[in-house]
């Protein structure tokens, strides 16, 4: 923390919390390169363990590939300590270098992986992607013959029980787009539907931050405050580009993101589409943050929650922004449901609401020990009382966003990362790979903290907005 953040009490002009500043502390020490070190080796023992022990097939090929990007990566850590040691200037072990990293990094871990699979898929190898590739392709095909991605319960039916789980679509008709490549021009490498996954969120992720990095307004030279400004200016933005590094990483090369993204995928689009909504908002652009987000949620039930957190933020910086937000963030997502809907309805309604609810003619494989899982399958009644602790988790996160609604972004992304993650913990079935959604949002704060720069450090900052959900 610079001397001028020192005297402000922090970046926010106001008095942090002692446990944000432990945090920023374990985040910036050797410059951010402690807390790469401790990433990249533990992600290097993750994909190791992968490669030797998931009973995932495509798991297993991921942690094959994956180990040697973390342990490349963790080689170059120890390599950008030894410069800063030598010379702690040295533009090695600076942000730009860390920033650099990570896209390496992700490209070895995630990217690297993806194609490998899909190469061998298209060369015969049938555990080279998980279900959910296969499903959003099949949904890709049958929009293009049908004009829904959505089988009917009788269709499901008639399918032999080995294939029931695969004629399912629980996503949003959007995710049907992405099926479309190999749909339209047959199978090829190029045409997974994971390549289109990882295009779709390198694009948001790359607007998001181009997004936060922008240029903050200028003083005039003639001001008697300009190079106050000038240098707070500069180190707020060092602070938010490091930032930055961080809400990338733990969006990217964190094991859960990029094996997500090279054996299945479906989940980065939304998650990087829902992460630029929160950029534009940190802008005050709202009518992109709407389009972003509404994209997402026609995509996935997940956004859909992102939604109404930015909806209410959005209210409360004027009926305008309001307005503009709402267009996309509940326009898209009517468009894509309506031909669906009127293609066939009942279609829509068992894959999109009767499946995920439990009522479908075969059940989720999501298992994962979390506490709504765990409720549900050891007690009586257990799926009841996951589902009612779901809903009262619901309802006090909607008191609270009347209460201490979200007045900044940074705000929305900490309720969007809590909120999803009671969800998440208290669903009865749910999967692992899931928490990324939290860890991204609550990783997006600070950068969306800093976002903003006063153009004269004199203006009076209105009183900090308490952020604190459970």
């Amino acid at each position: 923390m610079t001397a001028a953040e020192k005297q402000t009490g922090g970046l926010d002009g106001a008095a942090e919390p002692a446990g944000r500043q432990f945090w920023r502390r374990v985040d910036r020490a050797a410059g951010g390169l402690a807390a790469d070190l401790v990433l990249y080796l533990l992600a290097t023992g993750f994909a190791a363990v992968t490669a030797v022990t998931s009973t995932l097939l495509p798991h297993r090929a991921w942690g094959a590939v994956a180990a040697v990007g973390y342990l490349a990566a963790t080689i170059a850590v120890l390599g950008q300590l030894l410069a800063r040691r030598r010379r702690p200037e040295s533009r090695l072990a600076g942000t730009g270098a860390r920033a650099v990293l990570t896209v390496v990094t992700w490209a070895g871990t995630a990217l690297l992986p993806l194609v490998w699979q899909a190469v061998e898929r298209v060369g015969g190898r049938l555990d080279r992607a998980q279900e959910e590739v296969l499903v959003v392709e099949h949904s890709g095909a049958r929009l293009l013959d049908s004009g829904t991605p959505y089988l009917t319960r009788d269709a499901i039916a008639a399918l032999p029980g080995g294939e029931q789980l695969l004629g399912y679509t629980p996503y949003q008709p959007g995710m049907a787009l992405f099926g479309l490549p190999r749909a339209l021009a047959g199978t090829a490498w190029w045409t997974d539907a994971r390549i289109w996954f990882a295009v779709a969120t390198a694009v948001a992720l790359g607007l998001a931050v181009m997004l936060l990095r922008r240029p903050a307004p200028t003083i005039s030279a003639a001001s008697p405050v300009a190079d106050r400004s000038g240098a707070a200016t500069a180190g707020r933005a060092a602070a938010r580009d490091a930032a930055l590094v961080r809400a990338v990483q733990l969006a990217t090369v964190l094991p859960v993101c990029a094996l997500t993204l090279a054996t299945g995928g479906d989940d980065l689009p939304v998650l990087a589409l829902c992460l630029l909504a929160l950029a534009y908002a940190a802008r005050d652009r709202y009518l992109g943050a709407g389009l972003a987000v509404g994209l997402a949620a026609a995509l996935k039930l997940f956004a859909w929650p992102v939604a109404l957190v930015l909806l209410v933020h959005a209210v409360l910086q004027g009926r305008r922004a309001g307005l503009r937000l709402a267009v996309g963030a509940l326009g898209l997502p009517i468009v894509a449901l309506v031909p669906a809907q009127l293609v066939d309805s009942a279609a829509l309604v068992e894959n999109v609401l009767r499946f995920p609810l439990g009522h479908g003619l075969v059940s989720s494989p999501a298992a994962s020990p979390f506490p709504g899982y765990l409720i549900a399958q050891a007690l009586p009644g257990g799926r009841v009382i996951a589902a009612g602790l779901l809903v009262a988790a619901g309802l006090l996160i909607a008191v609270l966003l009347l209460r201490r609604p979200p007045r900044t972004a940074a705000s929305a992304a900490l309720f969007c990362g809590y909120g999803l993650l009671a969800a998440i913990l208290l669903m009865p079935s749910t999967r692992f790979g899931y928490l990324l959604y939290p860890v991204a949002f609550l990783a997006w704060v600070p950068a969306l903290r800093l976002a903003r720069v006063p153009a004269d450090p004199t203006e009076s900052r209105p009183a900090p907005v308490p952020t604190a959900v459970p």
